[in-house]
């Protein structure tokens, strides 16, 4: 992954070091989409409320697609281990 950020001293770990730059990416994709940045001023705080619980509850939706896909494929393998066993 190339680097986006310049650090000054402290380099952080890769994990770390891959985060930021997700960061970066999502913001240039946003610009790109809506033209527009975090900085803007034209949402009250009952609005940027209401778009961070939107994004919240995409998500908690996500980690419960994958919490099932976990329990069906755990539910697999211990249906063939009983039936290699």
């Amino acid at each position: 992954m190339s680097r986006k950020i310049n650090y000054t001293g402290f380099i952080p770990d890769s994990i770390v070091d891959s985060i930021l730059n997700k960061f970066v990416d999502r913001a240039e994709m946003g610009f790109n989409k809506y033209n527009n940045t975090l900085d803007r001023k034209d949402l009250g705080k009952v609005e940027w409320i209401n778009h961070a619980q939107e994004e919240l509850m995409d998500g908690i939706l996500y980690l419960e697609r994958l919490k099932q896909r976990s329990e069906e494929h755990t539910s697999e393998l211990q249906s063939h281990h009983d039936l290699v066993c």
